[in-house]
């Protein structure tokens, strides 16, 4: 297969992402034809330690264009990976890798390392004719469709935010397949925007991630809104959905040091703790993301042991998929679960490795969206080709958050397991 899969031609377009934010795409085609193209995703927020994108700075979009990455994709990215097998994912990633050597992959930008390295995934698929699930998956036979965590509520993070929350997600416990968990979700939402159009605080609209926007609500206002959109709805909360919060401490604090929304008072990683576990006793949450500052280790071990093993406690902020990482939490007992998102790292490879090392010391894996995100279906494929039990696309509003539940639908038609869902014996609750 290396005459046709071998790489030809690399090319690099600055295309736009969900917030009108211009992004790289990058295209590669092999000798026998087949093109395949994929987008960075980018993130809406800066986090230590993940893979920095390329900007140019200077006037245009707010410093955030991004033709410095692209003339990297297209002459030294492009001349590196020229004659290699597209097959050959690993060879590939360690080229990329091996140009740009700096910890964040700053010289080279991590936006035009991952579009290159996913883009080859495609256009491997594309050679084979087969969906790009099968060359993530590497010969080993697709996971079942991952459990969707749909957004309901954006609480935004914003300077003058009264809720201090990235968001509140919908898990469908109950459901028996993924077009039932999309369904419970949507009436759900459905339910959530009558409630928000009655309270008086505004029209509902649509976030940067799909999900509702409940003006000036705070924390413990926007998760009851939840519970009562589940109710209104016609389910159980606990029973048939429960909610996951995303929290991201490490947004609005460090070193043991919280400010919980704009003019509120100062707390300390005793009071989050207690504040949370407060929650787990109120409300139908089963998993909490980033919970505390990403340098919390002990902080976080101590609020997974109170809140006992049926709760999930998911890392991100304070891992970026570094597998030692990984390593370093589980050894502290601080959580349970990897929130991985693709963009945290320049690579497949190094993705890959995160995840499997999560697989390793028994932790669950989520992967998620970005907040800056495309038209493409592939992360759905990505849950699939590497087992992957949760997702988290955003909300269930906007074509690029869409785009992905909706690719979900069509690989029910096509792969082994249908739309079956991971067991229930797979999660904590």
């Amino acid at each position: 297969m290396i005459g046709s899969s071998r790489i030809v031609r690399v090319r690099g377009r600055r295309v736009w992402d969900s917030r009108g934010v211009p992004v790289v795409e990058a295209e590669v085609q092999l000798e026998g034809g087949a093109v395949g193209r994929a987008i960075a995703p980018a993130s809406g927020l800066a986090v230590v330690g993940e893979a920095l994108d390329l900007l140019d700075g200077g006037a245009a979009f707010a410093g955030r264009d991004v033709m410095r990455a692209l003339e990297h994709v297209n002459d030294e990215i492009a001349r590196a990976i020229a004659g290699l097998d597209a097959a050959d994912q690993g060879a590939v990633d360690r080229r990329l890798l091996a140009l740009d050597t700096t910890p964040d992959r700053r010289r080279l930008g991590g936006n035009a390392m991952f579009a290159t390295s996913l883009a080859v995934a495609h256009a491997a698929a594309a050679a084979d004719d087969v969906p790009v699930w099968t060359i993530f998956a590497r010969g080993a036979s697709p996971g079942p469709l991952p459990l969707p965590r749909v957004q309901i509520i954006d609480c935004g993070l914003t300077p003058d935010r009264a809720c201090d929350l990235a968001g509140i997600s919908l898990i469908a416990i109950g459901a028996d397949d993924y077009a039932s968990a999309l369904d419970w979700s949507a009436e759900v939402t459905r339910a959530a925007a009558e409630l928000i159009d009655r309270s008086g605080r505004g029209q509902p609209v649509a976030g940067p991630r799909g999900a509702l926007r409940f003006g000036g609500a705070t924390s413990n206002e926007a998760i009851e809104l939840a519970v009562r959109a589940i109710e209104k709805a016609g389910f159980a909360p606990g029973e048939d959905l429960a909610l996951a919060v995303d929290v991201r401490a490490a947004l609005f604090g460090r070193a043991g040091r919280y400010r919980t929304s704009a003019g509120g008072a100062e707390t300390d990683t005793r009071g989050m703790i207690e504040r949370y576990l407060a929650w787990l006793r109120r409300y139908p949450i089963v998993s909490l993301s980033d919970p505390l500052g990403a340098d919390e280790i002990a902080g976080v071990a101590a609020l997974a042991a109170s809140a006992g093993t049926q709760i999930e406690i998911a890392c991100g902020d304070a891992i970026v998929a570094d597998p030692r990482r990984v390593r370093q939490l589980a050894d502290e007992k601080a959580g349970n679960a990897l929130v991985l998102e693709p963009g945290q790292v320049a690579t497949l490879t190094e993705l890959r490795a995160a995840h499997d090392e999560a697989r390793a010391v028994g932790w669950r894996t989520i992967l998620s969206g970005r907040t800056g995100d495309t038209e493409s279906g592939w992360l759905v494929h990505l849950a699939v080709g590497w087992g992957i039990g949760q997702m988290a696309a955003g909300g269930l509003a906007r074509g690029e958050r869409i785009a992905k539940w909706n690719e979900g639908l069509r690989l029910a038609e096509t792969l082994p397991s249908g739309g079956t869902l991971p067991p229930r014996s797979d999660f904590p609750w």
